[in-house]
């Protein structure tokens, strides 16, 4: 069964609640909110990391086990929450 592998940024609430959604395509077999490194662990502008954000996202790393059939599924059901809940998606083959 595939394993699609994907990196949700933004607000960490509205992530729940795409992650959610996937939880409830027909057929999906598991998704799984896999534990994030933390934000100042991945810039790479070291002169940025003790600054005041204002508006702090979060990147939440989510493995999804869907048959063949529904992969194409979960990538739109996806991408479309995520333009509705002001999120980015990056669909990648490993963390």
């Amino acid at each position: 069964m595939p394993m699609i592998r994907m990196r949700i940024f933004g607000n960490h609430d509205s992530a729940d609640t795409l992650i959610n959604t996937l939880r409830g395509i027909e057929g999906i077999e598991h998704v799984e909110d896999v534990d994030e490194e933390s934000m100042d662990e991945m810039r790479d502008d070291s002169s940025s990391s003790e600054l005041v954000d204002d508006n702090p996202g979060s990147i939440v790393r989510v493995e999804i086990e869907a048959p063949g059939n529904k992969v194409e599924t979960v990538r739109n059901v996806a991408e479309l929450g995520a333009r509705e809940l002001a999120l980015m998606v990056e669909f990648v083959d490993e963390f």
